[in-house]
């Protein structure tokens, strides 16, 4: 399976692909006994893709070998045992990726000439990702982490490490201690600002909220190497995190975690009364699914499991079953990622928390 999706690998997914471009996605399940049929469904969408392959004359003989070697690769390195509520098969000549993502999507085969990605833009908005940055006087490490897990993350220069040298004087480590001598060294301020710099590059590539960990002198002195220790969603003095294990990490971040969310749904409560009172405001998906096809979607605010199935009747949408001729299984997901595409900022906040605009409301442009 691949890693967490960032903005960066969404935008490189949605590129061109030579024809044909395999998208397979599916539901799946974490527990027994709904999870005994994933392996199956699995199969047979591989063996459908294979099948429409081998039936489109569009298709060369050196594609149709390269890509059906590639989903049998992936089939045999899919790991259903910690799957989540998605999953993802892409595959082009000379390429194959595999995701697992905590938001579900319909089952379906697609060639075309680019994956069909909306399912996962849509996780990716939903994960609600952030960054841990734990600092000590010789080691700065970084955390990815979401509602789901906290895994350290290595793709980005971290972790960064510097040799601490001892005192040689005994009366100067008793008269001003250890701690206090670290960080008053020239030698930590710069591998700090070294720190900032670095958390820097990771933002402007990643944005995401930034909890910021370590001792209270670590936490001071990082402050003053640069703008990002400042502007972080939240500093915990805590120490030890440099060196601590996931559980620990995410115990730790967990209650600033679930602060910033609850400020973030008040926050997109509080935007969405106020265009209710300019008259900018559209509610439930018909109108909000007419806004952004429009591109008038400002600020879209989504219940966090919130899925319908509809079919388009032209001017309207209306409710439609799973498998039936024209039916849209994945709407919600296919509103997000076009208001996403159109600048839009979205916001996911609980269940319920929209249940006068049937779970899907919006801040318009105009």
């Amino acid at each position: 399976m691949h890693p967490a999706l960032s903005p960066a690998v969404l935008a490189e997914l949605r590129r061109p692909r030579p024809y044909p471009a395999v998208s397979i996605l599916m539901p799946t399940h974490r527990r027994e006994p709904d999870n005994a049929q994933d392996p199956v469904r699995l199969r047979n969408l591989v063996a459908e893709a294979k099948e429409r392959l081998q039936a489109d004359p569009e298709v060369s003989r050196a594609d149709r070998i390269d890509v059906t070697g590639r989903l049998d690769k992936a089939l045999a390195e899919v790991d259903l045992v910690h799957a989540e509520d998605g999953l993802a098969i892409l595959a082009a000549p000379g390429e194959h990726r595999i995701w697992s993502f905590a938001r579900t999507a319909p089952a379906r085969v697609v060639l075309s000439d680019t994956f069909l990605t909306r399912n996962l833009v849509s996780a990716q908005a939903a994960e609600r990702p952030y960054w841990v940055l734990a600092v000590a006087a010789d080691r700065a490490v970084l955390w990815g982490g979401n509602p789901e897990r906290v895994t350290e993350d290595r793709a980005h220069g971290f972790p960064l490490t510097r040799a601490l040298l001892d005192n040689p004087d005994p009366e100067r480590r008793e008269r001003i201690g250890d701690t206090p001598s670290t960080f008053r060294d020239e030698e930590t301020k710069t591998f700090l600002r070294q720190a900032d710099t670095a958390i820097g590059r990771v933002l402007a590539a990643d944005p995401r909220p930034l909890y910021v960990v370590g001792d209270a002198p670590a936490l001071a002195l990082l402050d003053a190497a640069g703008p990002i220790a400042k502007e972080a969603t939240a500093q915990i003095p805590h120490g030890g995190l440099a060196q601590a294990d996931v559980e620990t990490v995410r115990k730790v971040v967990g209650p600033a975690v679930r602060a910033h969310a609850e400020q973030e749904t008040a926050d997109a409560l509080a935007r969405l009364d106020k265009a209710r009172g300019r008259s900018s405001y559209a509610a439930g998906l018909d109108e909000v699914w007419q806004a952004v096809g429009e591109g008038r979607i400002a600020f879209l605010v989504v219940e966090e499991n919130h899925r319908a199935t509809v079919r388009d009747a032209g001017e309207h949408l209306v409710p439609a079953e799973a498998g039936e001729a024209g039916a849209r299984e994945d709407v919600v997901d296919e509103v997000i990622e076009r208001a996403l595409d159109t600048g839009a900022r979205v916001a996911f906040v609980p269940d319920g928390t929209l249940a006068d605009a049937r779970g899907i409301a919006a801040d318009l442009r105009y």
